[in-house]
């Protein structure tokens, strides 16, 4: 039994609040930015309004990704959790071929992004690139020769474990933290050779330490938070950062309820880990990966009532972390729309964040990852 991305992550919106408004300058400048550069989610989902896997995204959400002003997301394809090596790799290419029909159907909307080269280019095309990525190494732990399969198909990303344990290695939940396996160190190699990005957001500490050591190219944590603000298995101490910022890699700060231990994160939250991440690492080193949806949706007693199914399911399944409660939706309040990235843009502007600063957390520290990851 396993739980999709999609199905998780449909409840992850409430109703828009109100932010503090910025300064006119600052709103000037944001909405420059926003308009001109390169802006990319470093974990991101368009739709998510549907629990059906194979629902198609609607005009609404198809506006919705318009609206975002995204130049491109990091997507995650097939499920995370327990399947069978073999029935993980059938899903993820089923649901390659569902987001492959997507960008076929909606030409206008969507690219694809097989090299760094193809997101500038969504840029002046006025599209919002994919770019697929895994978060679980289950569907090639047995077989390292599906990374060929894998790349060969638009897979860019990939995290070699989940929270859980699988053959190549120690999720960030498993009390052992055994670190990577030997059949792990190999598939970090096979990573490198084929020029795909290795993401340890969900790993545990010794299996990242182990990846940084073994690693000729740069990793990142795509979607994580700061340990030192909110103890997390999920977060990431000062060293990780700091270790995986001396690979050249880069950090994305999520925004998920274990920024403000288990309560719903404010964008005050999510600026004060994007804050420490530049203490400890550096400007270079800094992104978003927001872990959610484009498109918001309303509170609603359905919503309510569906996230908490979802998140005993997710207790259930074994894959849950600690500060997974009903309660804690996976949103902020303020942050709560598809232009979020401007209204973020806004506020560090307006914090005195030069407009350079601004630019590079919103894709292009990322943009300069993937150059030198994809080679």
């Amino acid at each position: 039994m396993t739980l999709s991305r999609r199905e998780w992550l449909q409840y992850t919106a409430g109703s828009v609040l109100a932010v503090a408004a910025p300064s006119l300058f600052a709103q000037d400048a944001a909405s420059r930015l926003f308009r001109e550069g390169i802006i990319i989610d470093g974990l991101g989902f368009p739709g998510g309004l549907s629990s059906d896997d194979n629902a198609r995204l609607s005009q609404l959400e198809l506006d919705h990704i318009r609206a975002s002003g995204l130049t491109a997301t990091h997507l995650t394809v097939g499920d995370v959790g327990g399947m069978a090596p073999l029935a993980a790799f059938e899903k993820i290419v089923r649901s390659i071929a569902q987001w492959e029909h997507e960008i076929d159907t909606h030409p206008a909307f969507l690219a694809r992004v097989r090299s760094a080269a193809d997101i500038p280019a969504a840029k002046q095309q006025g599209k919002t690139g994919l770019i697929y990525g895994l978060q679980d190494g289950v569907s090639f732990e047995d077989d390292l020769g599906r990374l060929d399969a894998l790349h060969q198909i638009g897979v860019r990303i990939i995290q070699p474990t989940y929270n859980r344990r699988n053959l190549l290695g120690d999720g960030c939940m498993e009390p052992a933290d055994a670190g990577l396996s030997r059949t792990g160190l190999q598939a970090i190699e096979k990573l490198n050779e084929l020029n795909i990005l290795i993401d340890l957001s969900h790993c545990g500490r010794r299996t990242t330490a182990d990846a940084i050591a073994a690693s000729k190219r740069p990793v990142s944590f795509t979607h994580t938070g700061m340990y030192t603000l909110a103890e997390h298995p999920r977060h990431r101490t000062d060293a990780e950062i700091k270790a995986v910022a001396d690979t050249g890699g880069v950090i994305g700060v999520f925004i998920m309820p274990y920024l403000a231990r288990g309560k719903q994160p404010t964008a005050n939250d999510v600026v004060r880990h994007v804050e420490h991440v530049i203490n400890v690492a550096g400007e270079d080193h800094v992104a978003m990966g927001t872990d959610g949806t484009i498109s918001h949706t309303t509170l609603t007693p359905e919503y309510i009532e569906n996230f908490r199914k979802s998140t005993r399911r997710r207790a259930e399944l074994g894959i849950a972390a600690p500060y997974e409660t009903e309660t804690g939706y996976l949103f902020a309040n303020d942050l709560n729309t598809p232009q979020r990235f401007e209204t973020l843009a806004d506020l560090l502007l307006a914090r005195g964040y030069s407009e350079a600063r601004v630019e590079k957390l919103l894709g292009a520290n990322l943009l300069r990852l993937f150059n030198e990851s994809w080679s």
